[in-house]
């Protein structure tokens, strides 16, 4: 197994890695709407902090040679089900190869944050 770490993703605010990568497989960690090196919140609205999930998302793909394209499961965290149109019309915008998804409401986030990300790649294209 690969710890993964990029800077142009935030650091890990707890005991975990970014991303852990093994054979042709990439666990990224949930990436929430905190922005590279600040930690801060990117906006009040979920579909700002959306977009920079996404965004997070992005950058360790691009560390470890992957794209959105490579992307088969996400699993997706919402504060509130009432923004699930506006977490939608990000979503849809990067995530175009529509891998399989779960979405669901928690009670909370960290840092009250409205939204987070959790994705696993495969850089074999015979897997996809």
């Amino acid at each position: 197994m690969k710890t993964v770490f990029t800077p142009k993703a935030p650091a890990a605010i707890g005991p975990y890695s970014q991303a852990i990568g093994t054979g042709d497989f990439l666990f990224i960690s949930g990436q929430t709407g905190l922005v590279p090196g600040t930690g801060e919140v990117s906006g009040n609205t979920v579909d700002a902090q959306a977009e920079q999930c996404c965004q997070n998302v992005q950058a360790i793909l691009e560390a470890n040679g992957m794209g959105f394209e490579n992307v088969v499961k996400t699993t997706c965290f919402l504060a509130d089900m009432a923004d699930f149109s506006a977490f939608n019309a990000v979503y849809e915008k990067h995530f175009v190869s529509k891998p399989a998804r779960s979405c669901v409401a928690v009670r909370e986030l960290p840092k009250k944050l409205l939204c987070e990300i959790e994705v696993i790649a495969v850089k074999d294209e015979t897997l996809r």
